[in-house]
């Protein structure tokens, strides 16, 4: 069978036969199978059939675009003579075998400069009236220009690898007009560090982003050339980013067009944009280290410039893990290994964070750098570790005698708490194997690592801390609040069983407001937790809060049918029972809306459906005032049968 066949060499008889045959069909089918098979192996991803039809309509060079010219998906699979197949789920068109791509690109001669022809092809469609004539601000129409997209983004990536004269031609056109042109905001949409605004500008404001920016992006070294020839492009103009041609060519990492703008006399290759950043910043963001040196080369590039947020590019290829980046700016004098932003984090806190621990041992190698420097939030590194889970990056920091591994921030979070809220097991058993860590200390709030980790449900970090006697299964935070209760209201049932299992948690303690385990399970809909607190013995279902709120008031108020269906099942709850105020759990369904609730609740007996609250108002009233016909109609359809019945 085909599909067990991995060597694609096994297939190629078989393969050059079949190419052979597509070559051996008329002029016009020949074209269009072997064009087809090119494009399907060498784009940059999967083509949908709609792209790779417009694509293969398309005459190099021609300025207009004839949608006649358009042939159907069934064609096109014809003339391949059963090589490519469409994915009926994802509309797109491949090759039947992933030996078939292997065979093609060992065989480059089958197509000749298919790169070139692609880019060739991308810029003809860029160059033609049916795009010229879109908005540079619309959002092109999917259905009348489906190859916009792909072309857009891709026509330089298949330019750099193989440019023709004839390319490099159309290329040079398209620039012409380049800076309100449609494509830009296609491919720009593409770059994540480009943040919303750079494209939701004034229709008729330029992008300033010009042929020079869009050449360098790509890399296209005899196109950057070419335009620096023509002497008509400012190289040390800034888009709307205010990213120049350097910038995008250290962005992406485009050695040689970074070379050449860097050989030009006119250029200032320290400028920043908006955000204050170099190219020297880009370089160092995208790891591009070859970049990276050469900009370093220049006296005027300052290498420990601060971004409008304090961040030097050392702290940026911290935090990427960007080794060699880091080895070359550390060894630069100017460079200040331990400078903080506006955050007051350093470059060891984000590697901390981060995980990078051959950067943190770089960093920490130098003198200068305080492994236990505190942020503006009193965060140290070693918290931002634990944050991040890193267990050997926490090692390293422990390893040094100025880490204090029990010390609390601004708000009195220790690194066990920081683990222990991030859930990070391993973390957590390293820092309590620390003698002066307290597994119990609690912050500025009462809050200890127990509490955090029964809020966020991590049970494995939880057994971890409950196995040590100093923790208190039941200490109460400044709210009142116990891990059991942080467990119920979020609906942690692993946590919740493992705390009520053992000893020395009680089941109904209350925090200040009056709140158990079971009311706020009730209110957040928890059935299955609602189920296992019902069970423990001494649990009150009809208990009320300080507002005279019981589990099952919370319940019907929320809508919460199956959690009401299970209180009315209780016995000893009270489904009438009126709060502070008078108002009942039917008043508060049928203020809400709840119709479910509503009758059951009416289907109990002990129900009064008239019963007022201190202002006079009855659940029909509620029900009428917030305009809940439904609830209204089962209302007065239960007192026409109450009264009928009496």
């Amino acid at each position: 069978m085909l599909s067990n066949i991995t060597d694609g060499s096994r297939l190629g008889d078989t393969y050059g036969t079949m190419i052979e045959r597509i070559e051996a069909q008329g002029a016009g089918k020949s074209r269009l199978g072997m064009d087809a098979l090119m494009w399907i192996t060498h784009a940059e991803r999967p083509l949908t059939e709609e792209e790779l039809c417009q694509a293969l309509a398309i005459d190099p060079g021609s300025t207009t675009f004839n949608v006649d010219n358009v042939p159907s998906i069934s064609t096109v699979v014809g003339c391949c003579q059963g090589l490519i197949t469409v994915d009926k789920e994802t509309s797109t068109v491949r090759l039947t075998h992933f030996t078939l791509k292997e065979y093609l690109s060992s065989h480059p001669y089958i197509f000749g400069k298919p790169h070139s022809t692609i880019a060739e092809i991308c810029l003809t469609y860029l160059n033609s009236e049916l795009v010229k004539r879109i908005s540079p601000d619309a959002t092109p129409g999917v259905l009348d220009t489906p190859f916009l997209k792909y072309s857009s983004i891709y026509w330089g990536i298949h330019a750099e690898r193989e440019l023709s004269t004839r390319a490099q031609s159309l290329a040079l056109q398209l620039f012409q007009e380049y800076d309100r042109h449609v494509s830009i905001k296609l491919l720009l949409e593409q770059v994540e560090d480009l943040s919303p605004p750079y494209f939701s500008t004034d229709p008729s404001t330029s992008r300033k982003f010009s042929g020079l920016h869009c050449a360098s992006f790509f890399g296209i070294v005899d196109v950057v050339d070419a335009l620096l020839d023509m002497g008509c492009h400012d190289i040390n103009k800034g888009d709307l980013a205010g990213y120049t041609p350097l910038a995008w060519a250290a962005h992406n990492g485009h050695g040689g067009v970074a070379k050449m703008l860097l050989e030009q006399e006119e250029i200032i290759p320290d400028k920043p944009d908006s955000k204050g950043q170099t190219p020297l910043f880009r370089a160092v963001c995208s790891g591009h280290e070859g970049v990276v040196e050469m900009l370093l080369g220049r006296a005027e590039v300052n290498p420990d410039k601060l971004d409008n947020d304090r961040r030097t590019p050392l702290l940026y290829a911290a935090m990427e893990g960007h080794e060699g980046a880091v080895k070359t700016l550390l060894c630069r004098e100017e460079v200040d290994p331990d400078r903080a932003d506006c955050d007051g984090q350093t470059p060891v806190h984000y590697a901390a964070f981060e995980g990078h621990e051959e950067v943190v041992k770089l960093l920490l190698g130098r003198k200068e750098v305080n492994p236990d420097k505190q942020d503006n939030d009193g965060s140290t590194p070693l918290s931002s570790a634990a944050w991040g889970g890193s267990v050997n990056v926490v090692k390293i920091l422990l390893a040094r005698k100025e880490v204090n591994p029990d010390k609390p921030d601004s708000y009195g979070d220790t690194p066990l708490s920081c683990a222990a809220r991030a859930g990070r097991e391993e973390v957590v058993k390293i820092l309590l194997e620390q003698e002066v860590v307290s597994p119990d200390k609690p912050n500025s709030n009462g809050r200890t690592p127990l509490s955090f980790a029964a809020q966020r449900g991590y049970a494995g970090v939880v057994k971890i801390l409950l196995a040590r006697k100093e923790v208190n299964p039941a200490r109460p935070d400044s709210d009142g609040q116990t891990p059991a209760l942080c467990a119920a209201e979020n609906g942690k049932e692993e946590v919740l069983k493992i705390l009520l299992d053992m000893g020395g948690v009680n089941p109904e303690t209350a925090d200040k407001h009056g709140r158990t385990p079971l009311s706020l399970a009730a209110e957040k809909g928890h059935e299955g937790m609602v189920k296992v607190l019902l069970e423990k013995e001494g649990v009150n279902p009809d208990r009320s809060n300080n507002v005279g709120r019981t589990p099952l008031s919370l319940a019907a108020e929320k809508g919460h049918e199956g959690v009401v269906k299970i209180l009315l099942e209780q016995k000893g709850v009270n489904p009438d029972e009126s709060n502070n105020v008078g108002r009942t759990p039917l008043s508060f369904a049928a203020q809400r809306g709840h119709e479910g609730v509503v009758k059951m609740l009416l289907g109990r007996v002990d129900v009064n459906p008239h019963r007022c609250d201190t202002d006079s108002q009855t659940p029909l009233m509620f029900a009428a005032r917030y305009g809940h016909k439904k609830v209204m109609a089962v209302l007065q359809l239960h007192q026409k049968v109450f009264h009928d019945a009496i």
